[in-house]
C-alpha cells in the first residue's frame, strides 16, 4: 500500500485515504499530504464497519491520520453515538470525513460537526442498495453539495476522469477514486467486458 500511495501521489493525487493503522504509518513515511485514514472491522452484530469506534479512531490517528473517515449512516453503532464519535475525534486533533449514504445522513453528520461530506456508502446499505449503478451517484453529491454547508467528496464508483470531471460540475470539493485505480483485478474486468 507504501508503494501504491507513493505511485498515487507522484501522478498528482492531493490526498490518500487509506485502510487501518499498519498502512497509515507505512504512507505517512512517504506522503506529505493530507491523509485520511480509516479503520474497517467487521464483528458480528455491528452494522457499522468503516471506523466503528472511537478506539479504532485514536489507533488511526496514532498512526499518521489527520483526517478519520467514519460510516455516518443511520446504522447501528457498537458504542458511541455519531455526536460522541465527532466531538471525540475533533478532540485528538483529527477532522471528520463522514462517509454517507442518503441526503438525511449527510445533513445531520454536517449538523452535528464533520468536516467533510462524502457519497461513499451510497447503494452499500440496504437502504440505498437499489440506487447502486456502474457509476457514481451523482443525484446524492449534488443534493449533499445544495444541502450541507459542508466540503463534498464524491466517492464510489469514480471509474474514468469522466466521472471526476462531472463530479466537479455539480460542485464537489474533491473525488476519491479507489477501485479504479487500486484494484488490478476489478480494472481487468472492466476493460475485458467492453472488449468484443
Amino acid at each position: 500500500m507504501r508503494a501504491m500511495a507513493l505511485a498515487a501521489l507522484q501522478g498528482g493525487a492531493d490526498a490518500i485515504r487509506a485502510d487501518g493503522p499498519a498502512d497509515l504509518r507505512a504512507i505517512r513515511e512517504v506522503c506529505d499530504k493530507p491523509l485520511i485514514g480509516l479503520y474497517k472491522d467487521w464483528r458480528a452484530g455491528w452494522e457499522v464497519y468503516i471506523t466503528p469506534t472511537l478506539e479504532h479512531a485514536r489507533e488511526i490517528v496514532v498512526a499518521g491520520a489527520d483526517i478519520v473517515a467514519l460510516d455516518c449512516t443511520s446504522s447501528q453503532r457498537p458504542n458511541e453515538t455519531l455526536e460522541g464519535m465527532i466531538e471525540g475525534i475533533h478532540a485528538l486533533g483529527a477532522l471528520v470525513f463522514a462517509d454517507c449514504a442518503t441526503l438525511d445522513d449527510g445533513a445531520t453528520a454536517a449538523r452535528l460537526g464533520a468536516d467533510y461530506v462524502s457519497t461513499t456508502m451510497a447503494g452499500y446499505t440496504p437502504a440505498t442498495a437499489h440506487r447502486k449503478g456502474e457509476g457514481p451517484d451523482f443525484l446524492l453529491l449534488e443534493q449533499l453539495v445544495m444541502a450541507t454547508g459542508k466540503p463534498v467528496i464524491g466517492e464510489g464508483r469514480f471509474w474514468t476522469p469522466e466521472d471526476v470531471r462531472q463530479g466537479f460540475t455539480l460542485g464537489a470539493h474533491g473525488i476519491v477514486v479507489g477501485t479504479a485505480i487500486t484494484n488490478p483485478r476489478e480494472v481487468t474486468k472492466r476493460f475485458k467486458r467492453e472488449s468484443p
